[in-house]
């Protein structure tokens, strides 16, 4: 075994269940919890994660006594290196076939069966007594993760230990809806800006950003260092398009690439039901909604009513007053609907008759222009300007999304007919996710059906937020590739390990991560668990992402990780 090979355990025992027992033969202090390691035991090599070091002895006198104190240093040390030990706590995720010794002579017709090599699989045997466990090295990441220069793979970060290059398989990850996890502060926004800019770069996936607060089109300033954070448009230019919501939005005092403007033919009902509880709406809404629609169908239900007024009233040839021919009333009454509850609902949806961005016949069809963006590969960041309260976010995003929705499917329909081309595949990043997709709303909304259905359709999401346990369980059980920082609570901890094998072994590790720059690797979307330090959002990382892209030593991956 080489230099870089050294052993540092061996295997004492254990099993699937319970997981590997490996008796260190190193210091403990030169192996971390998370550390990724490998097993040799012919014609088996076996990947695992260490999920616990723990501390024992072969005689319990030494280890609760001082010797040092009773006997001299030298045979201190020696009855120490005979008594005292450490294990590790081993989960093994993937095995991968070796075959026989190179020389032994039923290797070529084992190499000539498997010219490639063999697949890692999934564990379901064990490695043998005394089998030899070591560190994993660079080119083990890469036997598993992939290597760095293969197209398609992006470095996502570096292992803690040797600095060696984790990569994500980014058509893999585009293929399934994925999430962005971890507690306020500890860099899950940085985190997403690299990972979507490997997706733009490499060109995997169009990507549609629902940017609440102006974050991401434009340069933004870090609120703790105060630096420049580039923003999506200055590092690829005419591959992004930066949309304002409303005729003459700025965005951080620049001019758009152009605006969104909503037309009154757009608003659906099922837009309006979405907003229950921003506008307090009652359980009559759905009965009212449908009676506007039966009166002025689907384009043109929103601005009938719009236009009505509550209250306006009339006097009669007999001077009575009634209901005028404007009013929420007078509708209602003709229409068979209940008054009361019609004009309730014309007060409730009063804040949306006056926003700026709806209007009854917009220049341009934005949201159309918007879709054909990103048919042709180009990539959105939809900025809410000053339209940022949660009312603007639920109504805007889910009514473009839907839109975007029912492009992909008809696009995908004709292809699977023969009748068009491959529909692009997309990306639809969604900060502040459990607004949208919490456990009251999540049935309602566009992306609860995207989170679900819409793989199949081309359409994925990439969802971020701090509290993963407000999000609908049935979202989360269909997200692929989970990337989660520190989380301190242990329902959002549960949230993110839902489903997973060996969650009761990450539980721990998850708990115990850095506050910034750490991550654990999950799920669908990556060979196996794996902690790592991510990559930093700063010039080194646009350098090698669109400049010089020179192999980097890990020594150097070590030094970018601050040690």
């Amino acid at each position: 075994m080489s230099d870089n090979q050294q052993s540092i355990g061996y295997i004492v025992g254990g099993g699937l269940k319970e997981n590997l027992r490996v008796r260190l033969t190193i210091p403990s202090q030169e192996v971390q919890e998370g550390a990724f390691v490998v097993i040799d035991s012919s014609p088996w090599r076996f990947y695992g994660l260490v999920t616990d070091l723990q501390l024992g002895a072969t005689d319990p006198r030494f280890a609760d006594e001082q010797s040092e104190t009773r006997f001299p240093p030298e045979l201190a040390r020696l009855l120490h290196g005979q008594t005292l030990f450490t294990n590790l706590e081993v989960l093994p995720a993937l095995m991968q076939e070796i075959g026989p010794e190179v020389d032994a002579v039923d290797y070529p017709a084992w190499r000539e069966q498997h010219p490639e090599g063999s697949p890692a699989l999934p564990v379901k045997t064990i490695p043998a007594h005394h089998a030899g466990v070591r560190l994993a090295q660079e080119g083990d990441l890469a036997e598993i993760f992939g290597r760095a220069e293969e197209k398609g793979n992006f470095v996502i970060g570096y292992t803690r230990e040797q600095g060696h290059p984790v990569c994500i398989k980014l058509e893999q990850f585009v293929q399934r809806s994925a999430g962005v996890f971890g507690a306020t502060g500890t860099g899950k926004s940085f985190l997403t800006r690299i990972v979507r800019a490997g997706l733009i770069h490499y060109n995997a996936a169009s990507v549609l950003v629902l940017d609440m607060h102006n974050e991401y089109g434009f340069d933004d300033t870090a609120s703790d260092t105060k630096l420049t954070v580039p923003g999506l448009k200055t590092k690829f230019q005419a591959r992004v398009r930066v949309v304002g919501l409303g005729s003459g939005a700025q965005i951080r005092l620049k001019t758009p690439d152009f605006n969104l403007e909503i037309a009154y033919k757009d608003i659906a009902p099922e837009d309006i039901e979405l907003l229950t509880r921003e506008l307090n709406l009652k359980e009559t809404t759905p009965t009212t909604l449908d009676a506007l629609v039966s009166s002025f169908g689907r384009e043109g239900w929103f601005n009938a009513f719009r236009e009505m007024e509550n209250g306006a009233v009339i006097e009669d040839e007999n001077g009575k007053k009634v209901p005028a021919p404007n009013s929420v009333a007078f509708w209602a009454n003709h229409a068979g609907a209940n008054t009361m509850a019609a004009e309730g609902l014309h007060t409730k949806l009063g804040p949306l008759f006056k926003k700026d961005y709806i209007i009854n016949q917009p220049a341009a069809d934005s949201i159309s222009e918007v879709i054909k963006a990103l048919e042709g590969g180009q990539h959105v960041v939809l900025s809410f300007g000053e339209h940022e309260s949660d009312l603007d976010y639920l109504l805007v995003s889910n009514l473009l999304t839907r839109r975007i929705r029912e492009a992909w499917e008809k696009r995908t329909n004709k292809f699977r007919s023969g009748k068009g081309a491959e529909p692009r595949p997309l990306v639809i990043v969604l900060e502040e996710a459990h607004k949208l997709l919490n456990r009251e709303m999540a049935a309602q909304t566009t992306f609860s059906t995207i989170a679900r259905e819409m793989r199949k359709y081309y359409v994925t999401l990439l969802i971020i937020d701090q509290r993963p346990s407000q999000i609908y369980d049935e979202v989360m059980s269909q997200l692929g590739t989970r990337i989660s920082g520190w989380l301190g609570d242990e329902d959002d901890i549960h949230a993110v390990l839902s489903g997973l094998a060996g969650r009761e072994a990450l539980r721990g590790m998850l708990a115990r991560l850095q506050p910034k720059e750490e991550v654990l690797l999950l799920g669908w979307g990556v060979p196996m668990p794996l902690p790592v330090r991510s990559r930093r959002y700063d010039d080194t990382f646009w350098l090698e992402l669109l400049g010089s892209s020179k192999k980097r030593t890990p020594e150097q991956n070590i030094a970018d990780l601050g040690f």
